[in-house]
């Protein structure tokens, strides 16, 4: 049998060996409580943002409860301001004690997830039957989408300019769509194929109904018999698809994980769970230092390409006309000041080493479920391209103030080097001249119709965000 350590080397350990610590450990009891109430409201967050647009429209309706106004809105007394961007990119900000060229504190997340999204022409006929040709979006495993609940949500401008939004198959009693599979019996040249194959994506058409409209001499009787319902409902045409923004999304709502609720099992967490608490952190954020900004970008998962994404102006645009309203002139000169003096995070999730494949991570460069915020100092992949890599200092700058206030974090990476990796907004960030590093809570199951979050890291990555707008 081994010795017991002695206390000299335990002292001696604890002042030069890192070790991750377990964040429900740190916790009181009262805080362990305010875990499972922040998850609570969370989850009813996820339920509502099933669309980038959905989770702009929860932030916005929040925040003007709490005093927020529009920019450029008369504003005595406002707590801070807000811009919309094309109903789906938000920015907001609370101003702060000292001048914006003197630095802000940012936080940039994305609200868009993997989904599948309609084609503009995608109603048809086929074998009695009435079904929806959809476009994948995202890094998607085409498999985890057949044979599951699916719900319909989104929003379609009308031939008169009209906008009406669509929700069918959230709702208790609604009915939900299926994109079948092939029965065992008669997959065994499919189950032969690769998994990326064997669901092509041409494949993946939801179901929509199977009842005929009356008149039987008419041809395509089941796709005219749902359009009527959908006219009837929505006033939709079939050339209202062409002007549509309608996705293909899981009906299930989020739901407690574990025999102990420990955990939170939903759709689109990647990255709605970094969305909403850099969100829950600004609205607790009290006439800062710094002016504190939250921004919730579009269309990350596909390159944040786009007028809704971080490669647009959408940032400079906004904190020009916040430097006009606080009195400093919007030149690009002070601008570039801005950025130079910035500091920021970008709020994406992290792998969660996963027991079942653990094959696939560096086990000592990976986080872990329970054991904080993780601080990833780079992503991209394979020599570290498409990355930006966060610079000694400024890493050294966040830990000390992680440190200082009792936040649990951890560092991270996506897998092994050659297994892949992934990318953020960081780099957009990076490019404007601020220095950013990428923070968020580790996810089970990312990129899939279910993702699996921690609720004590969910709440840390709360606190780690509070504390960041604050110093």
């Amino acid at each position: 049998m081994a010795s017991k350590e002695s206390k000299a080397t335990r002292m001696l350990k604890d002042r030069l060996i890192l070790e991750t610590s377990r964040v429900w450990d740190k916790l009181n009891a009262k805080e362990r409580a305010a875990v499972f109430e922040y998850a609570k409201e969370y989850r009813g967050f996820l339920d509502r943002a099933r669309t980038e647009r959905r989770a702009a429209a929860y932030f916005v309706e929040t925040a003007a409860k709490r005093g927020f106004v529009e920019l450029g809105e008369p504003k005595p007394r406002a707590t801070g301001l807000y811009q919309l961007v094309r109903g789906k990119s938000l920015a907001m900000a609370v101003p702060g004690k000292r001048p914006m060229t003197d630095g802000i504190r940012l936080i940039a997340s994305h609200t868009d997830c993997p989904r599948l999204d309609l084609k503009p022409n995608p109603l048809y006929e086929d074998t009695d039957l009435a079904l929806l040709k959809t476009h994948y979006y995202g890094g998607v495993k085409k498999y985890q989408w057949v044979a599951r609940s699916l719900a319909l949500v989104g929003t379609v401008i009308l031939a008169n300019g009209d906008r009406v939004d669509v929700e069918i198959g959230l709702a208790p009693g609604d009915p939900i769509f299926v994109i079948t599979d092939l029965l065992p019996h008669l997959g065994k040249k499919q189950m032969e194929k690769k998994a990326n194959e064997f669901i092509p994506a041409e494949n993946l058409n939801p179901i929509v109904g199977g009842l005929p409209y009356s008149d039987k001499d008419s041809d395509q009787r089941v796709k005219l018999a749902i359009m009527e319902l959908l006219n009837s409902k929505y006033q939709l045409t079939e050339e209202d698809f062409t002007t549509a923004e309608l996705q293909v999304v899981p009906a299930e709502p989020a739901r407690d994980a574990g025999l102990d609720r420990s955990m939170i099992a939903g759709y689109g967490q990647d990255d709605r769970i970094c969305a909403y608490t850099s969100f829950t952190a600004l609205m607790e954020t009290k006439r800062p230092t710094h002016t504190a900004v939250a921004i919730f970008y579009d269309k990350e998962e596909i390159g944040s390409e786009g007028n809704t994404g971080a490669q647009s102006r959408f940032l400079e645009m906004f904190l020009m006309d916040l430097m006009e309203g606080s009195g400093i002139e919007p030149s690009f000169q002070n601008l570039n000041r801005v950025f130079a003096n910035a500091k920021a995070l970008s709020a994406d999730v992290n792998a969660a080493l996963d027991p079942t494949y653990s094959d696939v991570f560096e086990k000592r460069n990976a986080c872990k479920m329970g054991s904080g915020v993780t601080m990833e100092k780079y992503s991209g992949h394979g020599g570290k391209y498409m990355t930006s890599d966060a610079n000694a200092e400024y890493a050294a700058w966040v830990r000390r103030l992680f440190n200082d206030h009792g936040i649990v974090w951890q560092t991270g990476g996506q897998g092994k080097v050659d297994e892949g990796g992934g990318g953020t907004v960081a780099k957009f960030l990076a490019k404007m001249g601020m220095d950013v590093i990428d923070m968020g809570p580790p996810l089970l199951s990312m990129h899939s119709p279910l993702e699996i979050a921690a609720k004590d890291d969910l709440w840390m990555c709360h606190r780690a965000f509070t504390v960041f707008f604050a110093s």
